[in-house]
């Protein structure tokens, strides 16, 4: 799904459920909302929402690969990355 059929599909539910927002309203609402995940995983290393599932910062350390065309041996940097765990209810309703 991309950003446009999200606020597409947004924008539909709200309106079913009586919430009257514009398109351009949704757009800025979901980019706010992202924005304030993405600041909370920055700062608090992590964020959960309920039935849905948590995303948790995660180090990787330096370490040595190998370039699979040549062969050689090469440093990868240590780096951050987003993990993310599905919760429960989540998990089941995909599998």
């Amino acid at each position: 799904m991309t950003k446009s059929e999200l606020i597409d599909a947004v924008t539909k539910r709200a309106a079913e459920s009586d919430i009257k927002l514009t398109k351009k309203d949704m757009r800025a609402l979901l980019d706010i909302v992202f924005e304030t995940v993405s600041d909370a995983i920055k700062e608090e290393k992590r964020f959960s929402y309920p039935k849905f599932g948590t995303f948790k910062l995660k180090h990787r350390k330096a370490r040595t690969g190998r370039n699979p065309q040549s062969k050689e041996k090469i440093q990868i940097k240590a780096s951050n990355s987003v993990g993310f765990k599905p919760s429960p209810s989540l998990h089941d309703l995909i599998n």
